[in-house]
């Protein structure tokens, strides 16, 4: 069976992906392994490896969409580096549960490691027009408000909606009008 059943397709840039923890573990209630995300973002933005225009950090996933020439590529080494920098901190006193889970969790194909951060896929779907664009970004943005977390979608820290709003946001994006 096929890792995924989403691919990127060529002529196509822009893209919604979702990225989930093994067993949906909730790593990201500790701010320290968000900023792991989002300083991950910053700087495939910073160095024009990608244009994201909207993104959203749960417990124990992400949603993000994003332009780049080359996307299949970024969202892989995306997950690799954070998957590293997220187990070397969990090596340096973070819950051995968490360490537990993605050690049991991880697929026997993946020889080159020892745990396993991400599910497989990330099932990133090509953005075709600007109105479908816009209802993903409602989407993701309302993403806590629907989980009962927050009564407004810029309430959430780690959210683009601050961006879209008119207030500053975390990290710097590409608001799309």
């Amino acid at each position: 069976m096929g890792r995924s059943r989403y691919k990127t397709v060529a002529g196509h840039d822009t893209y919604f992906a979702t990225c989930t923890v093994v067993n949906w573990l909730p790593l990201f209630t500790k701010p320290e392994l968000a900023e792991i995300v989002l300083n991950s973002f910053q700087y495939l933005h910073q160095q024009d490896r990608i244009a994201l225009h909207a993104y959203v950090v749960m417990e124990n996933h992400i949603h993000f969409i994003a332009t780049a020439d080359s996307f299949s590529d970024e969202l892989r080494n995306f997950k690799s580096f954070t998957a590293k920098k997220i187990v070397d901190l969990l090596r340096l006193g973070g819950p051995s549960f968490y360490l537990g889970e993605m050690r049991v969790s991880k697929k026997r194909h993946k020889t080159d490691q020892t745990y396993q951060v991400w599910q497989e896929g990330s099932h990133p779907e090509a953005i075709a027009g600007g109105e479908v664009l816009r209802q993903k970004i409602e989407c993701i943005h309302f993403n806590p408000v629907r989980r009962g977390y927050v009564d407004q979608p810029e309430y959430w820290r780690y959210s683009s909606a601050r961006d879209y709003s008119g207030q500053g946001g975390l990290i710097p994006i590409e608001v799309v009008s």
